[in-house]
């Protein structure tokens, strides 16, 4: 009777998540300023704000940061940019789209920050700030995290580099030249500086400097060069012919990083701007591919089932910013079969592909490449199988992936992307 009680009882649906939404401001933690040269008028600085959130799904619009400059008395002034409505110590500055993070400008408000006038070395003060702004699964965000910036009044030599846009779509064998420009926007003199420069496997130093000591490595070759020119306040420096770097046959996406410091062990006032990583892309292709096996044992019989992932070429890959594997290799283990021997490189998977307790007998297994693989290289991947039961033609599949997102879009031939293991 229970049970006939039960029949036409409708069970409550699963509640959905509620989706949310987080404002966050964006702000430097620290910026020095520094004091003027021969006691003239300090330099300014610029000190660069902006909003993001967290989720696409919504449109995140009239965001507006509030900034409280009353804890910089005596210590630094400020000149507010148009989008800045100033009212006494305050003032309400209004972003009209707030991005995504990792997406689009998050730094739309420019201030104009110099020392005070008198102000001494080592003086602090501090700037705050509020914000909201329209969107969200309620209407309205507010950045619940409090933020401020440290001014620091100080002196000192100040390198810097300008930056560069990305150089896109160069052509595998010929040379670029790339722009370099250094200057000294500090209150003291730099005696003499280092310059570091870091070159992605795709690209050479075509310009070589006697000040410099070159190491060749792979993924990355290295520089390091000791100038003594004396940087005055206000000082540029050129290289003493222009930095040419050749675009390897080989080459993708290349970065060329470089850096400097001063020199006679002073210490640089701001060195946000010391280095820069300039992108270079090559037009190129690069062939990923996978080998199954094919294997055969009686029940009972553990036998080595060896896959193995190639570049063909004619292109590198490397994940230089990021770290990430370039590609896994992901392996479905063949019906009638336990693994019991895992190459080092590879995790165990639920068929779903979460998490499974232990290092063998797991259905699934997913093999991390490096962060980089050469234009010619092969990486192997020998698992030892027991056979429990014998099915002929067991098969598992072998697919490669990247860690991220489908597909790999620099591979002109997606059908050598996957493969089987037989067993049988």
């Amino acid at each position: 009777m229970a049970g006939l009680l039960t029949v036409g009882l409708a069970l409550p649906a699963a509640a959905a998540e509620p989706e949310t939404d987080q404002l966050w401001i964006n702000a430097p933690y620290e910026q020095s300023l520094p004091l003027g040269t021969d006691g003239g008028e300090p330099a300014t600085r610029q000190l660069d704000l902006g909003l993001y959130h967290d989720n696409s799904t919504f449109t995140v619009t009239d965001g507006r940061i509030t900034v409280d400059v009353s804890g910089l008395a005596g210590v630094a002034e400020v000149t507010w940019p148009e989008n800045c409505t100033p009212s006494g110590t305050t003032a309400v500055c209004v972003m009209p789209d707030v991005p995504v993070v990792g997406e689009g400008d998050n730094k739309q408000i420019h201030l104009t920050v110099r020392a005070a006038d008198g102000a001494e070395r080592g003086a602090q003060g501090r700037i705050t700030y509020e914000a909201t702004a329209t969107g969200g699964p309620g209407g309205v965000l507010v950045a619940e995290e409090s933020s401020e910036t440290t001014l620091t009044v100080a002196s000192g030599p100040d390198l810097s580099i300008r930056d560069e846009a990305p150089i896109g779509e160069t052509e595998p064998g010929t040379t670029e030249t790339i722009p370099f420009a250094l200057s000294n926007k500090g209150n003291e003199t730099s005696n003499g500086f280092t310059l570091t420069m870091y070159a992605s496997y795709g690209l050479d130093f075509v310009s070589k400097y006697p000040e410099c000591t070159y190491t060749a490595s792979i993924p990355v070759a290295h520089a390091t060069c000791t100038f003594d020119e004396v940087l005055a306040p206000g000082d540029s420096f050129e290289l003493p012919e222009p930095l040419k770097v050749a675009i390897a046959a080989h080459a993708f996406n290349e970065r060329l990083d470089l850096s400097v410091e001063p020199g006679a062990g002073a210490t640089d006032l701001w060195d946000d701007d010391n280095y820069v990583a300039l992108q270079i892309g090559a037009d190129n292709t690069a062939d990923f591919a996978v080998r199954g096996a094919e294997v055969t044992g009686a029940a009972g019989d553990t036998v080595t089932a060896t896959l193995a992932f190639r570049n063909k070429g004619p292109a590198w890959v490397a994940n230089l910013g990021s770290g990430d594997a370039v590609a896994l290799v992901d392996l479905r283990v063949p019906q009638g079969t336990t693994v019991t021997g895992v190459p080092s490189d590879c995790s165990p998977r639920t068929l779903e592909g979460g998490y499974y307790p232990g290092s063998t007998g797991a259905p699934r297994y997913v093999c991390a490449l490096p962060h980089w693989v050469t234009e010619n290289s092969e990486t192997t991947y020998d698992f030892r199988l027991r056979v429990d039961t014998v099915v002929p033609g067991a098969s598992g599949a072998v697919t490669l992936r990247p860690e991220w997102g489908e597909g790999f879009p620099f591979d002109p031939d997606s059908t050598n992307n996957s493969a089987s293991l037989v067993v049988n």
